[in-house]
């Protein structure tokens, strides 16, 4: 057997220690000895930054409230940014980019705003700034499009980007609810939130099909200028027709470039069960990708929850860790 070298420790910081940041540290930990093979660093998590205490926290010595502890480490190399929203995300993740530090993030909303200007922020500053985890939970679409599927011009991307109303939807064919008995559902079961709105009116999926389409056409489209259609208004009549005609109604958001230009699109539409799509249900993701001379491709899997997302956050910090090996040689 190949004996493996291993390097020194790579320290990262996590911010946000909600339901992603929480999964991450807890993959970092348990499956260490994995990660460390691998990359042939071992990567140990030194700070945790959270406004909220943790008393059950296994390893309290790791917490603070204060994130510039973390921006005065200079032993700490990568950031994981799983707060959310955009305002005190952007603000530091601006901050660790320009002080030379990586950014892993889950935080789809601020992609989509601002990941232009954090990309160049961190090419700037010899960084780092990925974004897996962003699209499709525990789906690897991000890196598959610009690594395997390079050679290809993509000709277009769509796909099930939101569980929530996939989850939904399914329990309105299968079971005859009602959009608001199958929505009650979901909140039940912690599938939707309080305020769905974000799901089921679209502008989750909005924000997530306009990073494919940066990442498969280059242009960055602004998901606020994107025609979205919800499933809000979606009756179970509207549900029984499109079974009657073989077909199963599926929220898509779908990226295309038509004589050059990039337009996007999120709403309902009828799904033919001859396509694979149609079969995806429950709170599953499913992305398709077209390319010229690979022709269709689809990624499935969980599209959300902390395991699945947390899978995603870890590879690209495998993938920057290696990176930060490798420059060392």
């Amino acid at each position: 057997m190949e004996k493996i070298e291993v390097g020194i420790m790579i320290n990262i910081a996590i911010i946000g220690f909600g339901v992603v940041g929480s999964a991450s540290y807890y993959l970092a930990t348990e499956n260490a000895g994995l990660i460390e093979k691998r990359v042939g660093d071992s990567i140990k998590v030194k700070k945790i930054v959270d406004i909220l205490d943790f008393e059950n926290h296994p390893a309290p010595e790791l917490l603070t409230k204060n994130f510039y502890e973390v921006m005065d480490d200079p032993s700490i190399s990568i950031v994981i940014e799983t707060i959310g929203g955009v305002r005190h995300a952007y603000e530091f993740t601006k901050a660790a980019l320009s002080g030379g530090k990586s950014v892993v993030t889950s935080n789809k909303e601020l992609v989509a705003t601002h990941g232009l200007e954090l990309t160049a922020i961190a090419k700037k500053n010899n960084a780092q700034y990925l974004f897996e985890a962003s699209v499709g939970g525990g789906i690897p679409i991000i890196r598959p499009l610009k690594q395997c599927l390079a050679a290809n011009e993509i000709t277009e991307v769509y796909g099930i980007l939101n569980g929530t109303s996939n989850y939904i939807l399914t329990k309105m064919r299968d079971e005859g609810s009602s959009f608001d008995e199958a929505l009650k559902e979901a909140q039940s079961k912690g599938y939707a939130e309080n305020n769905p709105a974000a799901d089921i009116d679209g502008p989750d999926t909005g924000r997530k099909i306009s990073i494919l389409s940066w990442v498969a056409f280059g242009d960055l489209v602004d998901s606020d200028k994107i025609d979205t259609k919800g499933i809000r208004n979606i009756t179970a009549e509207d549900i029984a027709k499109a079974k009657a005609a073989g077909c199963a109604i599926k929220l898509i958001g779908r990226a295309k470039k038509i004589n050059g230009k990039v337009q996007c699109t999120v709403a309902p539409e009828r799904i033919p069960m001859s396509d694979p799509l149609a079969i995806v249900d429950g709170v599953f993701n499913a992305i398709v990708v077209k390319g010229n001379f690979v022709g269709d491709v689809m990624f499935y899997g969980h599209g959300a929850g902390g395991r699945a997302t947390a899978s995603a956050v870890l590879s690209d910090v495998m993938e920057i860790a290696r990176s930060i090996a490798a420059s060392r040689k």
